[in-house]
């Protein structure tokens, strides 16, 4: 148990790391690179506030990840993760990577069909199956995450 509390520990640490860098990428650095980018090409300033938007959108689903990651941690922490209050927080984190995986189709469907070159739309496609599989992993753990805790709840009321 002691490794798990300092498992714990570490991640919350990186958590609150990433979430910084997140936040710092949302407000400062993505906006100034699309502003920057349509001052350099200007045949492509059109794309600044879509991408910006589409951006931002992205990192908020992280954030909300990240967020919901920390809830859960906490009912690790308390020995609650078999509740159904932990299922809300997986909720979360399926709901965000649904969100982000739908805005990417549409941004890969928008790009493939407007590239030049098949080498930014297979690295797109190869993107693509690695948010689709770690969306499908996450629903997974949500079916087991439910298993444990109608087991743990049965448990408990034999005992």
């Amino acid at each position: 148990m002691v490794t798990t509390h300092r498992a714990v520990a570490a991640l919350r640490v990186f958590l609150v790391l990433m979430f910084g860098v997140l936040v710092l990428f949302q407000v400062m650095s993505l906006p100034g690179q699309f502003r920057h980018m349509a001052e350099e090409s200007p045949d492509h300033a059109y794309l600044r506030w879509p991408l910006t938007a589409v951006t931002v959108f992205w990192v908020l689903c992280v954030e909300v990840v990240v967020v919901a990651i920390w809830k859960l941690l906490t009912l690790v922490k308390e020995d609650r993760i078999f509740s159904e209050g932990s299922l809300r927080w997986v909720d979360a984190i399926v709901r965000a990577i649904a969100a982000g995986w739908l805005t990417y189709q549409v941004v890969f469907l928008v790009v493939g069909f407007n590239a030049d070159d098949p080498g930014v739309p297979l690295v797109m496609f190869l993107l693509s199956i690695g948010l689709t599989v770690v969306g499908l992993l996450v629903v997974v753990m949500r079916a087991l995450l439910r298993q444990a805790t109608t087991l743990r709840t049965d448990m408990e009321s034999v005992i």
